[in-house]
């Protein structure tokens, strides 16, 4: 008895599956990505150790107490509180003097135990009303 062989069907690979595929995971990665870049605030920190800065005849001076309170030191020295302590307040009075003068440096001075948030909501309205030079002050540390 004469068995025929059968012909060796030449093994290949298609690659439009695998192509497929890898397009599909490229689309679900693109999509589940998030593009947004969280709101920054640019500024320049000073260092909390070297030489003092020399004092500038005028600044723009906003005092944060403990308790989150807000106060500007006015040209007399004194502290003022601000009659409104709210976001809307704030920005009201500093839009006010930024009228003045937005090149004046804008110094933050804080309470070591002021809530963070009183301190990022002082920059972020001093950046929105066009401060462009704010710094913080600090004092020496003990040794």
């Amino acid at each position: 008895m004469k068995f025929q062989r059968k012909k060796k069907e030449k093994i290949d690979i298609s690659m439009t599956p695998m192509i497929d595929v890898v397009f599909l995971l490229l689309i679900f990665f693109m999509v589940t990505t998030t593009f947004d870049r969280p709101t920054e605030i640019n500024i320049k920190l000073p260092e909390a150790e070297g030489t003092p800065a020399q004092q500038d005849a005028k600044t723009v001076s906003l005092v944060i107490d403990a308790n989150g309170i807000y106060s500007l030191i006015g040209d007399d020295g004194l502290l003022h509180p601000l009659s409104d302590q709210t976001r809307a307040g704030l920005k009201q009075e500093l839009s006010r003097l930024a009228q003045q003068s937005k090149e004046l440096p804008f110094v933050i001075n804080a309470d070591d135990k002021t809530p963070n948030k009183a301190v990022m909501t002082a920059l972020d309205i001093a950046g929105q009303v066009g401060f462009s030079h704010i710094t913080f002050a600090t004092v020496q540390p003990a040794e």
